[in-house]
């Protein structure tokens, strides 16, 4: 071990099952929908209203409005619904319910923490920070989501989490959100649309344009194109895709922060949201915006995608343009450094790497920065979160694989004003796993997706196995000194 001062499992976060949302529960054959909507209509309007009662007494308790989630899930089958008179409220909502269920977001893990300032640090004591922590919840299916919890830092003393509600909601869809026009020709281009049909769709656009007038291009290409060839319908079909992937989430704000989730909404991440970074961002104006880079997966491939919010109550979500856009691992410095903006990523799944641009949506010409150098790194390098700005340089807490994938957690020195160069590096863990760390979904790791400074201490949240969070606080001084030897 290091031998760095270091006071570990200050906290330590569980995953809780009860903690439930309500999902559509829809089977992929027609027939089979046609024949549950056929027995719930059979059903006399006194039965309909008594089963409606029934699930309404065993669920409703659980939900913070299960009938809006119901309803939600009852247009999603209308189309299949035979017959032409209307029907009561009851009957619509115990078909809502038969193609529905819970899901309970962290029953299998909650864990791969960032953590970053939060945008409210009125009311607190001098020198106390209250801070957002960043979680990747999993459940039934391994199928990831962000959950948020809150705490304060003190000046003097342990670590204060704020109570956990035991319900959770998920945002609002923004229905008209905004595009920029060139960021979204960029990415058709590298996906290879670059042809007469994405041209006829947006030319005709203005430079930032909404969803509904993106809809209305596509429709009047679509009635307009004769022959309608493969090609075109390849193309819109990936327009569509592409919109899609790009969107906006609002919560209500009532919510507390752990009543929030960002479950998965587009289909290249239909199978989960993992490992958000969160940065807190400052502009060379003093202007803040909070990103988080994550990885979306669909159970066959993964895309590394950005989120920005001001307040988590809204979030944009992006996808990201250029050739160095793969892998996983993407974690943006706080700040620009030498005017541009800065990225940790790793390309190769071996080395960690740099890369500086003009734009934070698009990224290429990668160079690496850190190779495996030590045996319990020797299978492959990433980052643990964004580079933290010090004195002494830029701090990266890196992560190592080793044998048995073993996985610790190191860190890096950078220089602040050219951070491809490398100050130093630790040549043991930071942080090992030990103990009861070790057991969980994927044994023998620990892992952190960001952490910050306060005062002289880093607060480093780490991942145990892939089940649980711990939060871990090493002095800062320690650190530095130990990486400028």
């Amino acid at each position: 071990m290091s031998g760095i001062g270091i006071r570990r499992r200050e906290v330590t976060l569980l995953p809780e099952s009860s903690r439930v949302i309500v999902k559509p529960f829809i089977p992929g054959n027609e027939t089979r929908v046609m024949t549950v909507i056929g027995r719930a209509l059979a059903l006399g309007e006194e039965e309909a209203e008594r089963e409606w009662e029934t699930v309404r007494a065993e669920f409703d308790s659980r939900h913070f409005n299960l009938e809006s989630s119901l309803i939600a899930n009852y247009a999603k089958v209308l189309p299949s619904v035979f017959t032409q008179r209307p029907l009561s409220r009851a009957r619509r909502l115990l078909i809502g319910a038969l193609f529905s269920g819970e899901y309970a977001l962290e029953s299998a893990a909650l864990f791969n923490p960032s953590i970053v300032p939060h945008p409210d640090q009125g009311g607190l004591e001098a020198g106390a920070l209250r801070f957002v922590m960043s979680l990747r919840a999993t459940g039934e299916g391994h199928i990831s989501s962000i959950e948020f919890r809150t705490g304060v830092v003190p000046a003097a003393g342990p670590i204060a989490m704020d109570p956990v509600s035991r319900f959770v909601a998920l945002p609002d869809l923004v229905s008209d959100p905004a595009y920029q026009k060139r960021p979204f020709i960029i990415r058709l281009q590298e996906m290879g649309f670059e042809n007469d049909h994405a041209n006829a769709v947006l030319e005709s656009l203005p430079d930032s344009f909404a969803r509904s007038a993106l809809d209305a291009s596509l429709r009047r290409v679509r009635r307009e194109t004769m022959p309608a060839t493969q090609e075109m319908h390849r193309t819109l079909e990936c327009i569509q895709w592409l919109a899609d992937s790009n969107y906006e989430l609002e919560f209500r704000p009532e919510l507390t922060m752990s009543e929030r989730v960002i479950f998965p909404v587009s289909a290249n991440e239909s199978n989960g949201i993992e490992d958000a970074r969160f940065v807190r961002f400052v502009e060379d104006d003093g202007s803040a915006l909070y990103y988080a880079t994550y990885t979306a997966y669909n159970g066959r491939a993964i895309l590394p995608q950005l989120i920005e919010t001001k307040d988590f109550l809204r979030f944009r979500v992006l996808t990201l343009n250029g050739g160095a856009v793969k892998n996983k691992g993407m974690a943006l410095f706080p700040r620009r450094v030498g005017g541009r903006y800065a990225m940790l990523a790793r390309q190769d799944d071996e080395n960690l790497t740099i890369m500086s641009s003009d734009n934070p949506h698009y990224w290429s010409d990668p160079q690496v920065l850190l190779r495996p150098a030590e045996t319990w790194e020797s299978v492959k390098v990433g980052n643990c979160g964004s580079p933290i700005e010090t004195e002494a340089g830029w701090l990266v807490i890196t992560h190592g694989v080793g044998p048995m994938r073993k996985y610790c957690i190191g860190a890096a020195l950078l220089d602040l004003q050219d951070p491809t160069k490398v100050i130093g590096r630790l040549r043991e863990p930071l942080l090992s796993p030990e103990g009861t760390e070790r057991e969980g979904y994927v044994p023998n790791v620990v892992y952190s997706c960001g952490s910050l400074i306060h005062g002289r201490e880093l607060i480093l949240p780490y991942a145990m196995s892939d089940k649980a969070t711990a939060i871990a606080r090493v002095d800062l001084d320690e650190l530095l000194a130990a990486l400028r030897k």
